[in-house]
């Protein structure tokens, strides 16, 4: 199994719907033993038994706002494993009003915690467990199309993810010179709990399986197994790139749509 004897971290499960379900899921089957944390009490009901299903009895409260939880993530992840050979950040937020209303209207408070919270949260995680990556660690955030492009009703969540695939770039070099490596998955929408948050997501959904060129959505296992591959060692010689697990939708420039006799605008397949 590819995982055999790897030991991880996956940081930001919400339940078995969201994609750090899915990586753990495949990582899991390849033979991985992992640790997983939860926001808060109510959150915990749902990780811990997700935990039991992987093997796992190692699960920590982690807040990455807050400092007491971060000052001792690295201890609690020692006690248990001594060093884990990967990281999963799978963490994002940004206040309700920040994705509902106008990009113009953004607050410079609800900016500031989209940013704190979903990009330098892997900057800072990663320096606190410095002391317990293996040599040849591999770390893995989640990004979105959002972030190079204009997705409607995104908004600072776009900005957060353009900062965070820049903030891959950046850590690859500095991590590279340790061995350790660091990626991205840019994957395509998928009904979880974060994506309740953003309006129109049925549309959006609908839009990706009519013009990626697969012509469906992504789903959980499938991101899941790409996951795994940036985190084994099948990967080792990839570091700082964006990878995209979206069925194709990223290279798409124009709708597949076409205009009719009569002028009507129609699927390009359903044209006769």
């Amino acid at each position: 199994m590819v995982m055999k004897g790897k030991k991880g971290l996956i940081v930001g499960l919400a339940n078995n719907k969201s994609i750090a379900y899915g990586i753990a899921k495949s990582c899991a089957e390849q033979g991985a033993e992992m640790a997983f944390t939860y926001l808060n009490d109510a959150l915990k009901k749902r990780v811990e038994p997700i935990a039991k299903e992987f093997g796992s009895d190692k699960v920590y409260e982690l807040d990455v706002s807050n400092e007491n939880h971060m000052a001792g993530i690295a201890e609690l992840v020692e006690k248990d494993f001594g060093k884990i050979d990967f990281l999963v950040h799978s963490v994002a937020f940004a206040p309700k009003e920040a994705l509902s209303e106008p990009f113009m209207k953004t607050s410079k408070q609800a900016f500031q915690i989209a940013m704190d919270i979903s990009v330098y949260s892997l900057i800072d995680l990663t320096n606190r467990l410095e002391s317990v990556l293996s040599e040849d660690a591999s770390i893995l955030t989640l990004s979105y199309l959002g972030g190079p492009k204009y997705i409607v009703n995104y908004n600072v969540m776009g900005v957060a993810k353009a900062a965070l695939e820049s903030t891959v770039r950046y850590m690859a070099v500095d991590l590279g010179k340790k061995g350790q490596r660091v990626n991205a998955i840019s994957a395509g929408p998928i009904r979880t709990l974060a994506a309740a948050g953003i309006g129109d997501f049925k549309q959006i959904l609908n839009w990706n399986e009519t013009n990626s060129p697969l012509k469906k959505n992504v789903t959980t296992d499938q991101v899941g197994n790409s996951a795994m591959y940036l985190l084994s060692d099948l990967s080792s010689g990839v570091t700082g790139e964006i990878h995209y697990v979206d069925n194709g939708y990223n290279i798409m420039g124009m709708a597949a749509a076409e205009t009719t006799d009569e002028g009507k605008t129609v699927l390009s397949w359903d044209v006769k």
